[in-house]
């Protein structure tokens, strides 16, 4: 049995023979464990280095949610990153950053958003992703000339423009949402307008926070749609101002992450559930300035009360301390190996 084979059948069944000690890499079948390597941005790795560190971990899908950690879409690279996966048993994914031609995160330097997401499908073809994740923006497209529904519709419009280049690849795209961009209605109304036959979600549960959106919620409005997943978790609490969001690491945070995980479970079966783990200090969200809504005019009471019912169980947190780069990149591996040992002990009993 070859070496490839060998590891391939090792996870399938669960085991965890090449994990390090005390962890496990079974996830009963219920879903394949991930890691998006934005959790070890900081490091510098080549994507030969990024694969041998989620194999060590027992990882079975890597998520390489930008072209820097994929090292260049060059053809020979892509092969190179495809094979070396393929001989750990590693399933890859690919993404991009914002494909919405109006929003203030895209890159107008790389050519037009149908451009850059086609130079995405043929890499995905090539590196063997079955998806192409990428956004429309952050937070800061939900204020400014163009309100977020235009900057919704220009998304579906290039996603429209691709949709036989997707298809013929045997391809879907994965919109995330990102950033404090958009909620979970305004996400499936993206993900409908451009076409769910081709088009799904990225879901990320630190993400809803930054919408003033209970997680829970954005997995049931969004459970349907999941091609694939990016998962941390959060604390969050009531200020004097509104409320304060802080990522944590898994286990760490108060909403609820367990059950948000069995939840995913039960209705994304077969799909990557994968960290994207990022340490924060708070971030507020002032919501008792009539300004604040500014971003929000469409958010239901119903819905924001569930964020709130959130905030009301936690308690502050203080932010990470200072420290230099190196102890600070020492500190990302650490905040990223506990969170994969909290992760596999509890996907154990799922």
């Amino acid at each position: 049995m070859s070496e490839s084979v060998s590891r391939r059948t090792l996870l399938g069944a669960g085991a965890a023979a090449l994990a390090p000690q005390g962890t496990r890499a079974a996830a009963g079948g219920k879903v394949k464990f991930g890691l998006d390597l934005f959790s070890v941005r900081s490091q510098g790795w080549t994507p030969m280095q990024h694969l041998d560190f989620a194999a060590k971990w027992g990882v079975e899908v890597v998520h390489f949610s930008e072209v820097r950690f994929l090292g260049g879409l060059e053809e020979d690279n892509l092969r190179k990153v495809r094979a070396r996966a393929g001989e750990l048993g590693i399933e890859v994914e690919i993404g991009m950053l914002s494909i919405c031609p109006t929003s203030k995160m895209f890159n107008k330097s790389q050519g037009t958003a149908e451009e850059q997401l086609t130079r995405m499908i043929d890499a995905a073809k090539t590196v063997g992703s079955r998806i192409v994740r990428c956004v429309l923006g952050s937070s800061a497209d939900r204020t400014g000339e163009i309100p977020l529904e235009a900057h919704i519709e220009n998304t579906a419009k290039v996603l429209r423009n691709v949709r036989s280049r997707v298809v013929d690849a045997g391809l879907k795209v994965a919109i995330e949402n990102h950033a404090g961009d958009m909620q979970a209605r305004e996400v499936k109304t993206l993900i409908e307008a451009a076409g769910r036959d081709f088009v799904g979600s990225c879901l990320d549960s630190g993400n809803p926070l930054w919408t003033i959106e209970d997680p829970h919620l954005t997995l049931e409005t969004l459970a349907p749609y999941v091609l694939t997943s990016h998962v941390r978790d959060t604390a969050v609490w009531n200020t004097p101002q509104g409320a304060a969001v802080a990522w944590t690491r898994m286990g760490e945070g108060n909403i609820g992450m367990e059950d948000y995980i069995r939840e995913y479970a039960a209705k994304c079966t077969g799909k990557p559930l994968s960290l994207e783990v990022i340490v924060t200090g708070p971030r507020n969200f002032n919501y008792r300035d009539p300004k604040f809504w500014d971003a929000y005019r469409a958010t239901p009471a119903w819905e924001f009360v569930r964020f709130q019912a959130l905030a009301e169980k936690g308690t502050p947190r203080a932010a990470p301390p200072q420290v230099s780069r190196e102890a600070g990149m020492a500190r990302e591996v650490e905040d990223v190996e506990a969170s994969i040992r909290w992760t596999k002990a509890f996907l154990e009993k799922v």
